[in-house]
C-alpha cells in the first residue's frame, strides 16, 4: 500500500497544478473569457456523451472540430493571450514618474489635475514607461511640449477639438493629445463605467502605463494601472497611489 502515500513531488506536482489552475481561472474570470470557457465545456460534454451513446453522425461532426481545438483556443483567446505576453514581456514595473522628473514638471500636472477635478473638465492623462506607446501616439495629435497646467487645461476644454481622447505624457514632457485608446473588454467594468474610464484601464491591461481619470459628471479622480482601477481619489491619494503602484 505504499504507493497510496503521496510522495513529496506528488505534493509539489499537485501545488503547482492548483497554482496554475487558481490563475489560469482568475485570469479568464477578469477578462470575460470564462464565458468562453464554459461554452467549450459544453461542446466537449456533449461531444463525449454522442459518443458513449453511439451518436455517430453528431460525434464525427463534432469531432472535426476536437482535431484542431489547440487553433480554436488560440483564436478565441487570442486578445487574452495577446495582453498575457505582453505584461510578461515587460521585465519592470513602471519606473517612479516623479523619481524620474522635476518637482517643477510634476506639480503643473498635479495643479491641473486639481482644477479640472474642481470644475468637472473629463480627462483622460496616461504616463508612459518602458513599454512605448507609439502605436497609439499616432492616432493623435503630436505636442511635445514641456508639462503646463495651463496647456492641460486648454487641451481638455470641451470648446477645443482637442479635449477627446488621451493626453500621453512621455518622461516630462507632454507628447501627445487626442489619442485614442483600446477599450477594456473586463466584464467587471464594461457594465459600469464610460469610455474615458474603460480607455484607461484598457491601455493599463496591455501595457505598463498608467492612466488618470478626472470624470466629466462627477468631478471624481481615478487612476488605472495593471488593469485595476483606484476611483475616489484625493490630490495627495493619487500621488501616493503611484508611488505605490511603482514600487517607491
Amino acid at each position: 500500500m505504499s504507493f497510496l502515500i503521496p510522495q513529496i513531488t506528488d505534493i509539489i506536482d499537485i501545488f503547482l497544478i492548483a497554482f496554475l489552475l487558481y490563475h489560469a481561472v482568475h485570469f479568464l474570470k477578469s477578462t470575460g473569457g470564462y464565458q468562453v470557457l464554459i461554452g467549450l465545456g459544453i461542446f466537449f460534454m456533449i461531444y463525449f456523451a454522442s459518443s458513449f451513446l453511439g451518436l455517430k453522425m453528431i460525434s464525427n461532426f463534432l469531432g472535426i472540430f476536437r482535431e484542431y481545438w489547440v487553433v480554436v483556443l488560440i483564436i478565441l483567446f487570442q486578445q487574452e493571450i495577446r495582453g498575457l505576453f505582453t505584461k510578461l514581456a515587460v521585465n519592470n514595473r513602471m519606473k517612479n514618474f516623479f523619481k524620474n522628473t522635476k518637482k517643477s514638471s510634476f506639480s503643473p500636472l498635479l495643479n491641473a489635475i486639481s482644477i479640472m477635478a474642481f470644475r468637472k473638465i473629463g480627462a483622460l492623462i496616461v504616463i508612459e514607461n518602458d513599454r512605448k506607446l507609439n502605436d497609439y501616439i499616432e492616432s493623435g495629435e503630436t505636442i511635445d511640449a514641456q508639462i503646463s497646467y495651463k496647456l492641460l487645461l486648454t487641451i481638455f476644454n470641451n470648446k477645443t477639438i482637442l479635449h477627446d481622447g488621451a493626453v500621453v505624457i512621455r518622461a516630462d514632457r507632454i507628447l501627445a493629445c487626442k489619442v485614442v485608446l483600446p477599450l477594456s473588454e473586463n466584464v467587471e467594468y464594461t457594465q459600469k463605467l464610460g469610455t474615458r474610464h474603460l480607455a484607461a484601464v484598457g491601455i493599463s491591461e496591455i501595457s505598463d502605463a498608467v492612466a488618470i481619470i478626472v470624470s466629466e459628471e462627477t468631478g471624481k479622480i481615478s487612476l488605472a494601472s495593471n488593469g485595476n482601477l483606484i476611483t475616489d481619489l484625493t490630490i495627495d491619494e493619487l500621488a501616493q497611489r503611484v508611488k505605490d503602484e511603482t514600487g517607491k
